[in-house]
């Protein structure tokens, strides 16, 4: 288990077991170790394997960037990373660094090996990221002190530590800074065995029985990915506990999903807006993301980062250079047809 740390408001630490903006009893289901953190096989075996070499040696990792939409598990991995070295873990966000001073303060108090963890890692300031630079390839920060012809520049070293800089947007990190992550890792969509799996070891951490026919569904209605589906086995266990029901049935589960207007595919009330609007408003599309985000309400970091990737990969939704367009598939699973992109009856809120 890696150090403990006790939270500093000032300088972003966090200890590992306190995450901001979650429920404690989010922490109780995330794994600590490799072997406990389902799915993802190809990634875990080469972290494995990069993470024996690098105790043997007694160095550092190298520092590890990580890809993919949230829910997906990169802040739970970066904390098994650290379990794994046995070292500290010290987490921020690049929107809570404002000054090269707040980085600076974060890094001179890592010790030896500690994982510094940054997510959201797009949105790191110019001047921040500058700094970074030879802080992951020295250990060290240059630091100007004085101003105008009196300024002159220090180096302070500092411990090596491994980054572990995670983002849902790869595009728009900076070449600079991709090439001085030596590990890369891409989350791809849980599969439905992986899903599966991750259901029944929730459910006995929480202490709760659910058949294997429920788990499936459960699984199945996931987006293929693991928050949501340990936040919809919490609501079933609150639909079973009222039905008077000790076990999470498949009919408790049907149930449950429709009160909370999710359908067999894992679409939200959201998804399915989104896909009826390109239909009926833009003529199945192109229209650009952000016309679409100002016609559903959300902001366009929202659009991109947490609805479209599983519509796309659902294989409902396609991005090209002139916007967004809904595809055959999502007609058939909204019971519409092309007819009703010129006009038709279908209400919007159906």
């Amino acid at each position: 288990m890696g150090k403990k740390r006790t939270e500093d408001n000032n300088s972003g630490i966090v200890h590992p077991e306190v995450i901001p903006g979650e429920d404690e009893r989010d922490l109780s289901l995330r794994p600590r170790r490799l072997a406990e953190f389902l799915g993802q096989q190809a990634m875990k075996e080469n972290l494995s394997v990069f993470i024996g070499a690098a105790k043997e040696r007694r160095e550092s990792l190298d520092h590890l960037f990580l890809i993919g939409p949230p829910g997906l598990g990169k802040t739970t991995l970066a904390q098994v990373v650290a379990n794994e070295l046995e070292t500290g873990f010290v987490q921020t966000s690049a929107p809570a660094m404002d000054k090269p001073k707040d980085l600076v303060g974060l890094l001179t108090n890592l010790k030896k090996g500690d994982v510094f963890f940054i997510d959201e890692i797009h949105r790191l300031k110019p001047a921040i990221e500058e700094l970074l630079y030879i802080a992951m390839e020295d250990y060290e920060l240059d630091w100007i002190v004085g101003q105008g012809p009196m300024a002159r520049t220090l180096r302070i070293p500092i411990q090596p530590f491994t980054l572990v800089g995670a983002t849902t947007k790869a595009g728009i990190v900076s070449g600079p800074l991709i090439s001085r992550f030596g590990i890369t890792c891409r989350f791809s969509f849980y599969r439905q065995e992986d899903m599966e799996a991750i259901v029944h070891r929730s459910a006995g951490l929480l202490n709760v029985q659910i058949d294997a026919d429920a788990a499936a569904l459960l699984a199945k209605s996931s987006r293929g990915t693991p928050r949501v589906v340990n936040r919809l086995l919490r609501r079933m266990r609150d639909f079973a506990q009222f039905a008077g029901s000790i076990v999470i049935t498949q009919d408790v589960v049907r149930g449950g999903l429709a009160r909370l207007e999710i359908d067999q595919l894992g679409l939200e009330k959201q998804d399915r807006d989104i896909l009826r609007i390109i239909i009926e408003r833009y003529r199945g599309g192109p229209v650009g993301a952000e016309t679409l985000a100002i016609s559903i309400g959300e902001s366009v970091e929202t659009l991109e980062d947490y609805y479209e990737p599983f519509l796309i990969q659902a294989g409902l939704l396609q991005r090209s250079p002139r916007g967004r367009m809904v595809t055959s598939l999502a007609y058939g699973h909204l019971g519409l047809t092309p007819s009703d992109a010129s006009g038709g009856e279908v209400s919007l809120f159906s």
